[in-house]
């Protein structure tokens, strides 16, 4: 069922995913050449691509990027779109059931996408098993605090604007469960990401009573999550907030 939500999502506005300024960002700089060092020799695979951001930009850097993802659509439009990068490969697949051998790539990466993921540690255990003995894997997501009211509030508010939604998890709940399938975090680093409400809601919803909804439940915040998501109002309307993305660099032990 969420994974239909998915699809559903997904392909009804695939050119907002393209835009959006949340997305199309990519990765830092220092996080490709001092993290992933990427080379010319390397197979990487990119899971749940959407508008194919990571996959662009590491398509220079190495031999071939295996860009896939769930809903047909979405991947479609993300091919159409880069067809000057001519070493992408674009596969429909499902981040918990990958469609390649064991020990297949050197790198792999999903950005901002594994909140999307019914059974995550499926994701992981896949992840593992197609990742070469010294491969690397660049796992980027928005997470949230290890206190429950300021998970749930998280939670529900996405789950309101994004019926696709499954979970934000903390960082404690991926490190465990990275653990659990032998993988060791390398580096990482945690950033607020701003996000503007505007935009935010656009990106999944349609109508302007929907909208309201989500804008309303974030107003309601208390002082503490206010405080600590960074929702800005102007003329009793969010402007903006801010969420956790959690970024590790992850191999084998």
């Amino acid at each position: 069922m969420e994974k239909e939500l998915v699809k559903k999502t997904f392909a009804k506005n695939p050119q907002n995913y393209l835009t959006s300024s949340t997305h199309a960002k990519g990765i830092e700089p220092h996080i490709i050449e001092n993290w992933l060092q990427p080379s010319k020799t390397m197979d990487t695979l990119d899971i749940a691509t959407g508008g194919g951001h990571v996959a662009r930009q590491l398509s220079p850097y190495v031999r071939t990027v295996y860009a896939t993802d769930l809903t047909k659509e979405m991947l479609a439009n993300t091919k159409h779109h880069l067809q000057a990068f001519t070493n992408l490969v674009y596969i429909l697949a499902d981040a918990e059931q990958l469609p390649f051998l064991n020990d297949s790539f050197d790198l792999v990466t999903c950005r901002i996408a594994a909140h999307h993921f019914p059974q995550p540690e499926q994701f992981i255990r896949e992840v593992k098993r197609v990742m070469k003995p010294d491969g690397k894997f660049l796992f980027i997501d928005n997470v949230v605090p290890n206190i429950k009211a300021y998970e749930a509030f998280m939670n529900q508010v996405e789950k309101m604007r994004d019926e696709s939604h499954v979970k934000y998890l903390s960082i404690i709940e991926w490190k465990r469960l990275l653990q659990q399938y032998g993988l060791v975090i390398r580096q990482q680093q945690v950033n607020k990401k701003i996000l503007t409400v505007s935009d935010w809601l656009d990106r999944t919803l349609d109508t302007e009573a929907e909208k309201k909804r989500v804008a309303d439940f974030l107003l309601q915040a208390n002082e503490k999550l206010t405080a600590y998501y960074q929702i800005e109002k102007n003329a009793e309307k969010p402007q903006q907030f801010s969420i956790d993305e959690w970024m590790a660099l992850v191999e084998h032990e």
